[in-house]
C-alpha cells in the first residue's frame, strides 16, 4: 500500500475538525449550566500574548486549508475573520469539512517529493519538498491550534478529556479491550 500525500493530511484534518466541534457544542452546553456565556469563551486565552477561542479555531481550519491548497487543491473557503459566536465557529468548522470531503486524492498530486514553497507575512521564506512540508510544517501547524483551542476551552473549565481530543480512535479499539464499566 502506498500511503498518499492525502492520506497523511485530509483524513487526520477532518478527525481534528470533528473532535473540535464536539468540543464546542460540550463548551456550549457547559458555559450554559456553569454560568459562562459566549463572549467570555470567545475572547479566553491561554496568555496575554496567545490568541484568543475564536482565532485558534479559525486558525485550526486555515491550516486544514492551507496545506491541501499548497498541494494543488483549489476552490477553499475564505475564512477571513473570527466567529463572533458559537455558532459561527461551528459553521467555519462545517464549511471547511465539506470542502475537504470535496477533495479527491488525486487533488493532492502524487508526487512527494516536489517543491513546495511559501511565504511568511514577515517576510520569511520556505523551500521544502511536499512530503517534508507536511510532514514539519502543515501537520504541526495544525495541531497547535488544534491543541491551544482544546486548552483554552479546559481552561476555562470545560470538563474535556482525551477522548473528547482523539475520540475517533474508538473505531480502531479491539473489542474487548475497552475500559469496563
Amino acid at each position: 500500500m502506498t500511503i498518499t500525500l492525502y492520506d497523511i493530511t485530509i483524513p487526520a484534518y477532518a478527525n481534528g475538525l470533528r473532535a473540535l466541534s464536539g468540543q464546542l457544542a460540550k463548551a456550549l452546553a457547559w458555559g450554559a449550566e456553569n454560568g459562562v456565556g459566549e463572549l467570555q469563551f470567545i475572547g479566553s486565552r491561554l496568555a496575554p500574548d496567545m490568541f484568543p477561542l475564536a482565532t485558534q479555531v479559525r486558525f485550526t481550519c486555515m491550516q486544514a486549508v492551507q496545506a491541501p491548497v499548497r498541494l494543488g487543491a483549489t476552490g477553499a473557503p475564505a475564512l477571513a475573520d473570527d466567529a463572533t459566536d458559537f455558532a459561527g465557529m461551528q459553521a467555519q468548522i462545517a464549511e471547511t469539512l465539506a470542502w475537504l470531503d470535496a477533495i479527491a486524492p488525486a487533488d493532492l498530486g502524487d508526487d512527494a517529493d516536489r517543491a513546495v514553497g511559501f511565504d511568511l507575512p514577515n517576510g520569511m521564506a520556505f523551500d521544502m519538498t511536499a512530503v517534508s512540508y507536511v510532514r514539519d510544517w502543515a501537520q504541526p501547524q495544525f495541531y497547535f491550534h488544534l491543541v491551544a483551542a482544546y486548552a483554552v476551552l479546559r481552561h476555562v473549565g470545560v470538563p474535556l478529556g482525551k477522548a473528547d481530543y482523539v475520540g475517533y480512535m474508538m473505531q480502531y479499539l479491539r473489542p474487548g479491550t475497552g475500559p469496563s464499566a
